[in-house]
């Protein structure tokens, strides 16, 4: 299993008159996490997209349990809970504020994608052994 976890500060732009995170915004501290989880490895989007990968959400569940409001510090754990074996790839992320409070679940599912013909294809190799060493080998 591969966690991160990434810190956000909640500015007030991201909050509705009653200074509560509006929901649409989880699904952008979700890429926050999923960015910096693949940071954390040694790539980047923008790596994977030079290699000829792009990678489209194409599913998302979202759980809300409590509120995340202006100035909280808020921290976006990132799981990849196994290794993608063929040309899916689904990030769970959970929020958490400063006191450690759950607010927030969420699954998000991409696709591995030859950017040029826009077809279904396997994780990069080399981002598939960075990540190896977090899936040991079941016996």
């Amino acid at each position: 299993m591969y966690t991160t976890t990434t810190e956000i500060r909640i500015h007030y732009a991201l909050t509705d008159q009653m200074g509560v995170v509006y929901h649409g915004h989880y699904a952008q501290f979700y890429e926050i996490g999923r960015g910096e989880a693949i940071r954390e490895i040694g790539y980047t989007y923008k790596d994977i997209e030079a290699m000829g990968i792009i990678m489209p959400v194409v599913d998302i569940h979202s759980r809300f349990l409590r509120p995340a409001k202006y100035d909280d510090l808020i921290t976006v754990k990132t799981t990849l809970r196994e290794l993608p074996a063929h040309h899916k790839i689904v990030f769970h992320s959970e929020i958490y504020n400063e006191a450690g409070d759950l607010l927030n679940t969420g699954d998000v599912t991409l696709y591995f994608m030859e950017a040029k013909g826009m077809k279904r294809c396997e994780m990069p190799k080399a981002l598939k052994d960075k990540l190896q060493k977090y899936f040991p080998a079941k016996d």
